[in-house]
Order: C-alpha cells, then sequence, then structure tokens
C-alpha cells in the first residue's frame, strides 16, 4: 500500500498530515508513505526530519485582493497552476499512490486535482471549521471528506462521503498540576494562566501581557511562551518573578497544559485540537487576518459548546480584557464547566480513525 499526503506551508496543514502518517505505519508496517509540498513551506525541512520522502512541487496561491496588481499576479498564479498540475501527473504516475490525501495548502489543489482527474483515490482532511477554497472546490469529486468541525457541514451537499472526524493533534502525558507548576519553578498550588501565540509568536497578546503583568502575578501564575520574534524585547521589559515562566518557546508543552488551569492563545485549528482533547477551557483570541477569517468560526465552535471565550484582538488592550482572564482564572467551578464542556467536543483518536479510512479507500475495489 502506498499513500501520498499533499499539504503544507504551515504546521496546521502539515502535522495532521504527520499525525496520520504516524498511525499508518503502526497499522501498516510496510506502508509506503511520502509527501509532496513546496520549498518554501515548513514541510521542507520537518517532513525530512522525521523521516518522510519528500517531493517539491512549486505552486503559489491566489491574491485576494481586487487591486490590478493581485488581479494581475493572479494570472501568473494560473500559470503556475498549469504547470504544477503537470508535474503532479508526473509524480503520480512515478509514484502510483493508492491513495492521495489532502490536509490543505497551495500545494493540495494541483496534486488532489491531479488525482481526482486520474481517478484515484482522494480523502480531504481539513482542519478549520470555514473550510479552505481547496476543500470546497474539490469535495465533489472526493472519495472521503472529513471535517474536523460539525458546524463546517453546512458548506457542503448533504453526502454519505462526508464525515466529522476530528482534527489530528499532538498526544500529550498529563500529570498533576501541582507536579507540572514545580517543573516550571511556580507556586504549586496558584492557578495558573498558559499563554502562547505559536512558535513565531503573537504581538498583540505579547503587548497585552506586558500590560496585565502585575496584575496576573498578584494573584496567579503565568506560563508565557513569547515566540521567537518578541522574546529579547519582552525580556528586557520584564522583572523576575516566583510567579511567572517566560521563554521564546515551550519545550515540554505536555507539562505546560497540566500546569494550566486556563489557556490563552490563538483559534487554530492544531489548538482547539489540543486544547478539547485534554479538556482545556480557554480565552481564544483569533487572528483576524486569517483567511476567511477561519479562527473566528473555529472559536465559535468552543463558545457554542461552553467551552471557550472569545476576546477579539483589537480589544485585548483594554481594562475589561484582563478583568475577564481574572475572573475566570478565579473561578473554579465555571473553569470545571468549561473544562467538561472542552473534552465533549474532542476527538482524541482523530489520527488514529483516519488512517483506518485510508487503509480502507486502499484496499477497496
Amino acid at each position: 500500500m502506498k499513500v501520498l499526503f499533499a499539504g503544507g506551508g504551515t504546521g496546521g496543514h502539515l502535522y495532521p498530515a504527520v499525525a496520520m502518517a504516524g498511525e499508518l505505519r503502526e497499522l501498516v508496517p510496510a506502508v509506503g508513505i511520502s509527501f509532496a509540498g513546496t520549498a518554501s513551506g515548513i514541510e521542507a525541512t520537518e517532513v525530512p526530519r522525521v523521516g518522510y520522502t519528500l517531493h517539491l512541487i512549486p505552486v503559489r496561491g491566489l491574491k485576494r485582493g481586487r487591486s490590478l496588481v493581485d488581479i494581475m499576479a493572479n494570472f501568473g498564479v494560473l500559470a503556475d497552476f498549469g504547470m504544477a498540475l503537470g508535474r503532479a501527473v508526473a509524480l503520480l504516475h512515478r509514484e502510483d499512490p493508492d491513495v492521495v490525501v489532502g490536509t490543505g495548502g497551495f500545494v493540495s489543489a494541483p496534486l488532489l486535482l491531479a488525482a481526482q482527474l486520474m481517478r484515484k483515490k482522494t480523502l480531504i482532511q481539513e482542519q478549520n471549521a470555514f473550510p479552505g477554497v481547496t476543500t470546497k472546490l474539490l469535495a465533489a469529486l472526493a472519495s472521503e471528506v472529513h471535517l474536523s468541525f460539525e458546524e463546517a457541514r453546512s458548506f457542503f451537499v448533504k453526502s454519505k462521503r462526508i464525515f466529522v472526524s476530528g482534527n489530528p493533534a499532538r498526544s500529550f502525558g498529563v500529570e498533576e498540576a501541582s507536579v507540572a507548576r514545580a517543573r516550571f519553578g511556580l507556586h504549586e498550588a496558584r492557578p495558573t494562566l498558559l499563554v502562547f501565540g505559536g512558535s513565531r509568536g503573537a504581538r498583540s497578546i505579547n503587548n497585552a501581557l506586558l500590560q496585565w503583568l502585575g496584575e496576573i502575578t498578584a494573584s496567579a501564575n503565568l506560563i508565557w511562551q513569547t515566540g521567537a520574534l518578541d522574546f529579547e524585547r519582552i525580556k528586557g521589559l520584564v522583572a523576575p518573578s516566583p510567579y511567572l515562566w517566560i521563554a521564546p518557546y515551550i519545550e515540554n508543552m505536555g507539562a505546560a497544559y497540566s500546569a494550566a488551569d486556563l489557556v490563552l492563545c490563538r483559534a487554530g485549528a492544531s489548538s482547539i485540537a489540543e486544547l478539547t482533547n485534554l479538556g482545556k477551557p480557554s480565552l481564544l483570541v483569533p487572528y483576524p487576518f486569517a483567511t476567511g477569517d477561519h479562527q473566528r468560526h473555529n472559536a465559535r465552535a468552543l463558545v457554542t459548546g461552553g467551552a471557550a471565550i472569545v476576546v477579539d484582538d483589537e480589544h485585548l488592550g483594554e481594562s475589561g480584557s484582563v478583568k475577564t482572564v481574572l475572573e475566570l482564572l478565579h473561578d473554579a467551578g465555571k473553569l470545571r464547566k468549561m473544562g467538561a464542556a472542552s473534552r465533549k467536543l474532542a476527538y482524541p483518536d482523530a489520527a488514529r480513525q483516519l488512517a483506518l479510512r485510508i487503509i480502507a479507500l486502499a484496499q477497496k475495489q
């Protein structure tokens, strides 16, 4: 059995594919797995690092603006797409996969379309509550489409080939909160806020934390991942505190989640999956410039389920925002209810279930 994963550009598109590939290897040790991606995406370094073959397909995404410059640029993008489609057809002839799995990003479109034109089995895995353009355009010809949110069903015609399977996410060991807090050198009995904005960070979140820092550490612990871009600036503005742990990146994310009573972060699909799998209550700050405002759609799914509260990026600096954080952080009963609601939205075995669907497609005549 051979499977080709097409997706990347960002970790949100790549890591679900890596999680599925790992499950496939456990279920079918002899499976042949390869990836298709671009030289500029995260997959260029991550896929070889985790031990898979990466096939590079040059492709660009459409400009979404309406200016003359964007319109003219899109003519070039369409020409590039035609060449990428030709390269995809050649790759599929050469590799001859039983199933092509698309997880989003620019490269998934030509690979999925080529596979569908060649009548190969295709599975689309959509991470966001607001489906991407590739998913919406190619879903009709896909063998199966797997969604991460029930809310995403409304974007598709009713079909037996549409499933809600969750988003494959990293798995973490869980430990006692007091033990985890001790790992970060924090007060073991204090309520703890975990804040992160991704590996690069989120400047608006970081700037808000700088304003809130004294109020938070007066009564709670703070674990703060600043991201690499902001760390040096913030480090120079923050005094050491026994109630603060700060770094550009959290190596032991499992311990950070275990230590946290409340998580403040962006509403990316991977973060949402991790939060729900661990049953963590959250304050979500959707990235306002995400394509199709998809992070707001992701966040809305958790808010509707009672698992999260949304704080708009533009209102982070207002006094009401830190008041919301502190009131929630010190309301143990509400945190328990939100945590239970979060867990109800989880799909902890998403990667395994998707791997089983891929195997079933490969075996289907």
